[in-house]
């Protein structure tokens, strides 16, 4: 006979699954097996142009017509103001068979996660409660899938954002499994959101099954973008590591991999037009991201509905140019370093010499026809600008800001006119708005990053903004300094104990979860707030410790993206924590979420 706690840790372990939770959520409690040999039917149907879902936190109005817009027609529902636009190259339109074989690779990704790693769930239960169906008993199988994807025929004049990412799921008490979607990316999110509903039997070598039969799932996003911002320059980080990374964003629903891929300490982004800036300007040639690595990685991204975008940012960390064209920077690696940079070498771009444009013309030339097939986003950087650097530049010879900003402006009208006519889409981060004044294309993204108050600012001034502040979601910040003692400095408080950094404390994963993007938003201005980034500056991380730095805080941040704030509870730990299961079992090192006796004994953790 069960006890009342066990009876209560069996109704609270069914609500175990989805991360991120899903806009509606409905499962039941009898068993589905999946077959073997489970096979994939597409059926495609034209529609009138689809609208986007009601923001996450309208779940009611949602539930009624969410459904029946991809059962019936697709029809009108209320729009995302987090949506702007759905024409990313990443996942451009696709033929008929390109987006079938797109989806069944999803498909493929789904049975090779379900029956070769084979997730049992046994650290959700207690010791001696038997929570796997019976091998012996009949079974209901689900032996055919059904893909209902409609394709739209909108009138070309009319502007109306659309969720290309919107799915809906239905497991039925008899087998029969119907996904409908708008678009591959919706196809993507189905089959990750269906492998977390079933699980590996103990005892059967291949036999899957989900305990939440009949099950309806209704989903899109709160955010059109979603990333992680990694830095590959400081520290090596390997495309092998990169392609796990992407893995692991995909079955969390992210979709946009920002690769900040040089800076003053490396530069490891062959640009083949100028072979000497990676050939001299990374660590060590076995560290050259080539061409071909850039383009493998962006396409492995594609399949997976991750859309991998490209950094270089300039005028400012970029000493690592230096090496190969010195007569392009000022204030290379003074000493001392700290009045003319954040960290070590100094060094930044001439912001007056006639060689730059010559330079940026040949390197963005050659850089933009290669990624642009697989991004429609360039981000140019504009951070950390330091002024004394130009008090050393002969072109310049000054650190006023009142002489620095409208070379800055023509510096940057050059790169956004490169950048338009690649069809490029330019991002930038938050100083060369808020400190600069420079004047921006309005397609300009800017990216926010010092405070939560930054966006506020942002898109009070009418520009699309990305959130991700570093009180937040810098997933570096709490591991102390880099910096070693100087003898001459015996005060300096970031060389003594505690060693501190200069951004903590550590965020964990329930900080980064709690974070509100919308709070101090005012209303008119939050169509404006697309998403965000959460970042991992490399100082302190390469490949080895790549996957414990990002996850599973990285998927707290997921839910927050997909579905808007959250709220710590034990539910969310519990959900989490499954997911952090089916990383490690697909060979992603995550760190803990809960001690396992917490998962097994509900309620007993709680303070």
């Amino acid at each position: 006979m069960f006890s009342l706690l066990q009876i209560w840790f069996l109704f609270f372990a069914s609500v175990t699954a989805i991360w991120p939770l899903p806009k509606v959520y409905e499962p039941g409690s009898s068993t589905v097996w999946l077959s073997p040999d489970v096979r994939l039917v597409f059926k495609h149907k034209r529609v009138a142009a689809p609208h986007f879902a009601e923001p996450w936190h309208d779940q009611q109005s949602l539930r009624s017509s969410f459904f029946n817009v991809l059962q019936v027609a697709l029809s009108y529902v209320p729009r995302n103001p987090h949506y702007t636009s759905t024409k990313a190259k990443a996942l451009p339109s696709e033929s008929l068979i390109q987006s079938e074989a797109t989806i069944d690779a999803a498909f493929q990704r789904m049975k090779s996660t379900l029956f070769a790693e084979r997730f049992v769930p046994f650290k959700f239960h207690a010791r001696d409660i038997v929570f796997e169906p019976s091998l012996s008993s009949a079974r209901t199988y689900v032996q055919e899938i059904t893909i209902e994807e409609y394709h739209t025929s909108s009138d070309p004049n009319a502007d109306k954002p659309t969720s290309t990412e919107a799915y809906s799921l239905e497991i039925c008490g008899n087998g029969s499994t119907t996904i409908k979607i708008i678009s591959v990316q919706g196809g993507i999110h189905a089959f990750n959101t269906f492998t977390q509903l079933f699980y590996a039997h103990t005892e059967g070598k291949a036999d899957i099954y989900t305990p939440y039969a009949p099950v309806i799932v209704e989903d899109s996003p709160e955010f059109e973008h979603r990333g992680l911002n990694l830095d590959i320059a400081r520290n090596r980080i390997s495309t092998k590591d990169v392609k796990r990374t992407l893995d692991a964003m995909s079955f969390n629903k992210l979709n946009r991999l920002h690769l900040h891929a040089t800076d003053s300490q490396s530069w490891p982004l062959e640009i083949p037009a100028l072979p000497d800036l990676a050939h001299k300007g990374v660590y060590h040639k076995s560290q050259i991201w080539t061409s071909s690595d850039l383009r493998d990685v962006q396409q492995y991204g594609q399949s997976l509905g991750v859309e991998v975008y490209v950094e270089i940012d300039v005028p400012g960390h970029t000493a690592s140019i230096h090496h190969s064209y010195p007569d392009l920077i000022t204030a290379f690696n003074q000493q001392p370093w700290e009045p003319y940079a954040a960290e070590p070498p100094s060094g930044q771009l001439k912001l007056n010499s006639s060689s730059v444009p010559l330079f940026l013309s040949i390197l963005l030339s050659d850089l933009f026809p290669r990624i642009s097939p697989y991004s429609s986003h360039f981000h140019l950087g504009g951070d950390e600008l330091n002024t004394n650097s130009y008090a050393l530049d002969p072109t310049v010879n000054s650190s006023s800001k009142a002489v620095l900003q409208p070379l800055l402006q023509i510096f940057y009208d050059y790169i956004f006119a490169l950048t338009a006519a690649h069809s490029l889409t330019p991002l930038a981060w938050e100083e060369i708005l808020l400190d600069w004044d420079v004047n921006l294309p309005p397609s300009t993204i800017i990216q926010t990053w010092r405070k939560p108050a930054s966006l506020a600012a942002v898109v009070a001034r009418g520009y699309r903004a990305l959130f991700g502040p570093s009180t937040h979601w810098y997933l570096d910040c709490g591991l102390g300094t880099w910096m070693d003692p100087d003898v001459s400095k015996p005060d300096d408080i970031r060389t003594k104990p505690p060693y501190p950094d200069w951004c903590p404390p550590y965020k964990n994963w329930r900080l980064m979860y709690d974070y509100d993007p919308l709070e101090g938003i005012p209303d008119k201005d939050r169509h404006l707030v697309i998403g965000g980034e959460a970042h991992l500056w490399g100082e302190l991380t390469d490949s080895v410790g790549l996957d414990g730095m990002l996850w599973p805080r990285m998927a707290a941040a997921a839910e927050v993206l997909w579905k808007g704030k959250g709220k710590v509870e034990e539910g969310v730990t519990r959900r989490l924590a499954e997911m952090r299961e089916r990383l490690v079992a697909r060979g992603v090192g995550a760190g803990m979420v809960q001690m396992e006796w917490c998962l097994r004994n509900p309620g007993g953790c709680l303070h």
